[in-house]
């Protein structure tokens, strides 16, 4: 007879003859080994990291890594589908039917992510695979066979999403491209912009320039009127000064003319005065010019 005693986070179903006689989480009894099978159900959360390739709907392949929390909550159920019966004396599992199970969940994962995945092109797919988390999440667990077995999953995350390296040299360089480019066009605008406000500049230049210009000519034209207005002045003036002479006989006109003369005969140097130039202003003056 031997002592066998479960972990907590086992739960433990004991067979005798291959019928159930006993289960429980870290159930402990005596058996006898010849006619009694153990099998140990793990009850606690488990993580399974999965790494699989995919295609996107232009055909080019990504790799999602991520992981998976789950836990059996039939333990009973699932004991009866897979071999969960352990060596006592190791506790190491007769079967490979456990490793199975984590693989039999990853590719339902991959299974509801195909889907996904193919809907979307290469650039799409590195940005929004992890936003699938959530919908895939809540298809799995509606899947029948994992509810079957009591497999509830608890978490799962797409923690890297990457392309082929040749794949991703293009987009980078792409992507790099496209970062000169911007950075070219700042350039460009920030050109464009010191020649618009040097043409501006200019212009304003311009505008001053043809104000005076402008103002010059209105200057000048004012001051052309202005002397013109003067000479018209000035000439009635004269005309008025001049008019009552015109009524006046020559011979009177040279008289004033001589009393003129008379009166500033001082301011004369010298004056050369001709017998002939005589004997016509006499006769002029005595009105019997011949």
């Amino acid at each position: 007879m031997k002592y066998y005693k479960g972990e907590p986070g086992q739960y433990i179903i004991r067979y005798r003859n291959g019928k159930v006689v006993a289960h429980g989480a870290g159930l402990a009894f005596w058996y006898f080994p010849f006619n009694t099978s153990i099998a140990a159900v793990p009850v606690v959360n488990q993580d399974a990291q999965f790494i699989f390739s995919e295609t996107t709907r232009n055909y080019q392949e990504v790799s999602i890594q991520g992981q998976l929390t789950y836990r059996l909550d039939k333990p009973l159920e699932i004991a009866a589908l897979l071999d969960f019966t352990i060596n006592p004396s190791t506790g190491s599992y007769r079967s490979d039917d456990p490793e199975k199970l984590s693989q039999r969940i990853i590719n339902t994962v991959q299974a509801n992510t195909r889907s996904g995945v193919n809907a979307l092109g290469l650039e799409e797919a590195l940005i929004e695979v992890k936003s699938l988390g959530n919908d895939v999440l809540a298809s799995i667990r509606e899947e029948k066979d994992l509810q079957e077995m009591g497999v509830q999953i608890d978490n799962l995350y797409f923690t890297t999403v990457s392309a082929t390296p040749e794949m991703r040299q293009a987009l980078e360089a792409d992507y790099r491209e496209g970062l000169n480019r911007r950075a070219d066009q700042a350039v460009y605008a920030r050109r464009a912009a010191a020649v618009d406000e040097e043409s501006k500049i200019k212009q304003s230049e311009m505008d001053t320039d043809v104000d005076l210009e402008n103002r010059r000519r209105d200057l000048v034209e004012q001051q052309a009127q202005n002397n013109l207005t003067l000479a018209e002045a000035e000439a009635k003036a004269d005309e008025m000064k001049l008019n009552p002479y015109g009524q006046l006989e020559p011979q009177v006109l040279i008289g004033l003319a001589l009393k003129e003369w008379a009166a500033n005969a001082g301011n004369i140097g010298n004056l050369n005065i001709t017998s002939d130039m005589l004997s016509q202003v006499v006769q002029w003056v005595g009105g019997t010019k011949q």
